[in-house]
């Protein structure tokens, strides 16, 4: 009967396969902390107050802040005021990017948030529950001779919650609020070399339009891009992993269906988490770069949930398979109380994600954060989402427990045996709880990771908390999944060595013929395995 590799592979051929691969986990982490720059970058712009003469709002032409077709422009309100400009036929214009530089589709995604300077004055206080409307208008082009197009146009509403830090005194007329940020736009590929914004202010005292906001000064726009340098490191990754987990797989697949009896349970998890690997680390990316793919973020976070979704999976059944007996084990439908909730929270992320980036597609203007229900309701999933994380780890923890136990009793209902016999087996055991620590490893960093994530992409939108994710975190945690799935496909290959080949060849013909039959009639990928399953039919 052939064994695992884990199993069957000499102790100094293991420990090689071990040193290989965690050399590939630190250079993962070295190739992210020395080479790759941050993964994203922020770019800060104030916006310039362009004189609108046209009829109508972008009928015509576009306002630019600066170059040869540059608006007229004012300094301050102070200014319109004088030349009795009314507030309608002010518009703020911002250039992204500065003069003399150019957007690339290696920034991968552009996200805009919006900052108001707000004096304070007795005449135009901030009323309660303020809502600043903004008719905002985006244009492209490639070439500063060509046209300015049009790629988007919408009249959005944005709540102001600000806050005068100083007793609202005539003294202090004239001091800020703090105000939050204000998400304004995000969108998933950055293909045009220059993009225009023409943002409007419109004022209508009937309709209460921009009614009871305060004095504004000016808008602030912060553009946070992906870092061109950390994108060209993370392709090469994608594209150095993908064949290496393609072909293991592979490898691995192939020598299961060699078998005379037919795939278990585990081995078939094992193999479809190697298929969510490979989807995950296919670059598809490269072709960001030639083509204006707007749905790449949707995209990239629907295979992110799927990897998510059957690698917590997996994890449960892993440890699963180690501790029911032969008459419930290898039934998915055993397992439906723990992967359930897996599939609901993977549906529900989806169905976060299409409520915002999914409406992106067709309007980059649009963010969940803007109302007061949508902005509890995102606070509310993240909050919910890191609390599931860490109980799963918690449950998790608690299942590696009882696979630890359930293994460790398993030294007193094997029959007496001679001193090689009884190291074979504790080195086996040894092996897999090895293996369940580095699990647990991988598990812990990976709740981690997920959770500063969702904080830190969320902080773009609220601006409270500031979590900086360097390159080293996103490359070493990608690494990791990437050799801890390798690690997997390999160690639960089948051998063609039957068991003890390298482990025993000390004993003798009996002593093996023994050791191979001494837990009969249950099939697995290992002995470890077997022997879980042998214990809870006795």
């Amino acid at each position: 009967m052939a064994g695992a590799i884990i199993e069957n592979m000499s102790t100094k051929k293991l420990c090689l396969v071990g040193g290989v691969l965690l050399l590939f986990q630190v250079l993962a982490f070295l190739v992210g902390g020395l080479i790759a720059p941050r993964p994203t970058t922020s770019v800060h712009f104030l916006a310039v107050k362009c004189i609108d003469i046209r009829k109508g709002h972008h009928s015509s032409k576009w306002l630019l802040p600066w170059g040869k077709d540059q608006c007229e422009h004012i300094r301050g309100f102070d200014e319109a005021a004088s030349r009795l400009i009314a507030a309608n036929d002010i518009v703020f214009s911002v250039h992204i990017p500065f003069s003399g530089h150019e957007m690339s589709p290696w920034f991968q995604f552009m996200l805009i948030i919006l900052q108001l300077d707000i004096a304070f004055q007795f005449r135009n206080e901030i009323v309660e529950n303020a809502m600043v409307t903004l008719d905002v208008a985006m244009a492209y082009r490639d070439d500063t001779s060509d046209p300015w197009t049009e790629m988007a146009h919408s009249v959005e509403q944005r709540k102001l919650k600000c806050v005068l830090p100083v007793p609202k005194t005539a003294e202090n007329e004239g001091r800020y609020y703090e105000c939050d940020v204000l998400p304004l736009l995000e969108i998933g590929s950055v293909a045009h070399k220059y993009y225009l914004l023409n943002i409007k202010l419109p004022v209508n005292d009937k309709k209460k339009i921009n009614f009871g906001i305060g004095e504004i000064k000016d808008l602030h726009l912060v553009g946070i891009f992906q870092n061109g340098g950390f994108t060209k490191v993370w392709f090469a990754m994608k594209t150095f992993l993908t064949p290496s987990i393609l072909i293991i797989m592979i490898w691995y697949w192939r020598r299961i269906t060699l078998m005379t009896r037919s795939p278990v349970l585990l081995e078939k998890v094992i193999f479809a988490l190697g298929i969510s690997m490979t989807f995950i680390n296919i670059p598809v990316e490269w072709f960001s770069i030639g083509f204006n793919w707007t749905w790449m973020l949707l995209f990239g976070d629907i295979r992110q949930g799927i990897f998510y979704a059957m690698l917590l999976s997996f994890w449960i059944i892993f440890c699963g398979e180690h501790m029911m007996d032969q008459t419930e084990r290898n039934r998915i439908s055993a397992y439906w109380k723990q992967v359930g909730p897996i599939a609901f929270g993977s549906c529900c992320l989806f169905i976060f994600d299409m409520c915002e980036r999914g409406v992106q597609l067709t309007n980059p203007f649009y963010s969940i954060w803007t109302t007061d229900v949508g902005a509890e309701l995102a606070m509310a999933f993240i909050i919910v989402a890191g609390i599931c994380a860490c109980l799963y780890f918690l449950f998790l923890c608690f299942m590696v427990y009882q696979v630890f136990r359930n293994i460790s009793g398993k030294r007193s209902t094997l029959p007496a045996m001679n001193k090689a016999r009884r190291l074979h087996y504790e080195g086996l055991i040894f092996r897999f709880r090895f293996l369940m620590i580095i699990t647990l490893a991988c598990a812990a960093i990976t709740v981690i990771f997920f959770i500063t994530t969702q904080i830190s992409e969320g902080n773009w939108k609220w601006g409270e908390v500031t979590i900086e994710l360097n390159s080293a975190f996103f490359t070493g945690v990608y690494g990791m999944w990437n050799v801890y799935v390798f690690a997997l496909m390999f160690l639960y290959a089948p051998s063609h060595k039957n068991y003890g080949e390298d482990q025993s060849n000390g004993m003798g013909s009996a002593e093996e013929l023994q050791l191979t039959t001494t837990i009969p009639n249950i099939d697995g990928p290992t002995e470890v395995y077997r022997l879980a399953g042998k214990e809870s039919q006795e």
